[in-house]
């Protein structure tokens, strides 16, 4: 243990002397590696290493925060003595620390550290051939391998006492096309909470090669896309992000404990389609943004979030759950240590629905096939959002026609998930790195495919222009 449990109690009993009611301590190590392949040679090979505590202090609805990279005990206590001059209270109970509670679930068969660089780079290696050998079109690529193992302890005043480890692996290859008078882009970057194992079962880099490649010449090809109303068809996948930023950091109480959601005050009320139930779950093994616990030293769980068109529940940290007068959902998340924990979303996705992939273009004359999404958008107070779209095809006549490129969607959460028309049957999942005020971290988005039947498209020419 980095710090013994003494120290720990001693910590946690020195903070609530002057009359907080609620003490936190989130102890952290963390190691990160990098390598990169452009060029056909390894040019990035790094490894960070970091460690340290945060100490949260709170008494009713008010908190403060403080963190130190200084493990030892005269610094951890001086955290403690420190923060606690905010508070002027009575001292309240302190129950002592139960026994320590690891996490079992996710587990790790091909650690990092037993993973050498030279592996690593044959990996990439792969991806970067397969994505030059794709087409004499493709004129540029490279390839990256990063892994994180974080290490926490959370201590709580209420006895609360957790180990967790957290593993993740990533892998992204991107591509350029070009015809020297034109460029494409192509890019993948999939991952699990797993180590290099996921390299054996799940992951093919060759494969990744080829659809970075894939991508790129599509988009050297395709014509700009035309702007105006019409309806939508966006693939599973990441296309979930659209969720994810339009609705799921709206259904956050860092937003609506504030009253700066446009989905406060509609728990049971009907807010989406009857055929849109979506769902926040951290604990699906292994992947991206699961965890035993949450941040806040909670088991992660389930959480339906919208049931058949119905506001379920909102995702709720402990502190802004005093604030809402609601039980926290286990959405305390954070980056790092440096961090003071709040509600964030961890594998986010709408669930699958009863429509065939066909049936989803069936009956349009003219609109999008959105194949990917790629960054975004989106203000949590008012719900509008934009997407730009990084594979997009036009459908014509019920049927997915020419390549188009250039294409941004553009329209407002509470009105899309309205506008859910049909919602198809194969869901999957796709990985990302989602930032809000308690930094960077792993998530999921997802969702089968699903028909938008009328939303703003901007692009870059009139309907019926040339290019």
């Amino acid at each position: 243990m980095i710090v013994s449990k003494k120290v720990i109690q001693e910590v946690i009993n020195e903070a609530a002397k002057t009359g907080c009611d609620y003490v936190e301590l989130f102890i952290e190590e963390n190691v990160s590696n990098r390598l990169r392949v452009i060029g056909g040679e390894c040019d990035t090979a790094s490894q960070d290493r970091e460690q340290g505590a945060g100490l949260r202090l709170a008494l009713k609805e008010r908190s403060v925060y403080g963190c130190t990279n200084k493990l030892d005990r005269a610094s951890l206590i001086k955290l403690a003595q420190d923060l606690s001059q905010s508070f002027n209270d009575k001292p309240k109970e302190v129950t002592p620390l139960k026994s320590l509670k690891k996490g079992k679930k996710h587990q790790v068969t091909k650690r990092p550290e037993d993973v050498s660089n030279e592996e690593k780079v044959s990996i990439l290696m792969k991806a970067y051939n397969a994505a030059r050998a794709y087409s004499s079109e493709i004129t540029q690529a490279s390839a990256s391998v990063s892994d994180v193992t974080q290490k926490v302890i959370i201590a709580k005043m209420d006895g609360r006492f957790v180990q967790d480890e957290r593993v993740y692996t990533r892998i992204s290859v991107s591509a350029v096309a070009s015809d020297k008078e034109e460029k494409g882009d192509g890019y993948v970057a999939p991952g699990r909470a797993m180590g290099y194992e996921v390299f054996d079962s799940i992951i093919n880099a060759e494969e990744l090669g080829k659809e970075a490649a894939r991508q790129a010449i599509v988009n050297l090809h395709a014509d700009y896309c035309p702007s105006g109303q019409m309806p939508v068809v966006i693939d599973n996948g990441f296309g979930g992000v659209i969720f994810h930023e339009a609705c799921g950091h709206s259904l956050e109480a860092t937003s609506v404990a504030k009253g700066a959601s446009v989905f406060c005050g509609k728990l049971g009320q009907q807010i989406a389609n009857k055929c849109v139930s979506a769902v926040d779950d951290g604990t699906l093994i292994n992947e991206w943004g699961s965890e035993n616990f949450d941040d806040e030293a909670n088991p992660q769980k389930k959480r339906v979030l919208i049931k058949n068109g119905i506001l379920k529940s909102y995702m709720i940290d402990e502190i802004n759950g005093r604030k809402m007068g609601m039980e926290n959902t286990g959405s305390g998340r954070r980056e790092s240590y440096k961090y003071a924990p709040t509600s964030r979303m961890s594998n986010t996705y709408i669930c699958p629905g009863n429509a065939s992939f066909e049936e989803l273009f069936e009956g349009i004359e003219f609109g999008l096939y959105c194949k990917s999404l790629g960054g975004g958008s989106v203000s949590p107070a008012t719900g509008d959002f934009n997407f730009a779209v990084n594979e997009g095809y036009v459908i014509r006549n019920g049927k997915i026609a020419e390549a188009v490129k250039g294409a941004t969607l553009i329209g407002n959460g509470a009105q899309i998930i309205k506008d859910i028309v049909m919602v198809g049957k194969d869901l999957k999942l796709a990985e990302g790195m989602c930032g809000s005020l308690s930094g960077s971290i792993p998530v999921d988005v997802g969702q089968p495919p699903i028909r938008v039947s009328n939303i703003t498209v901007g692009g870059r020419k009139e309907m019926g222009g040339s290019k």
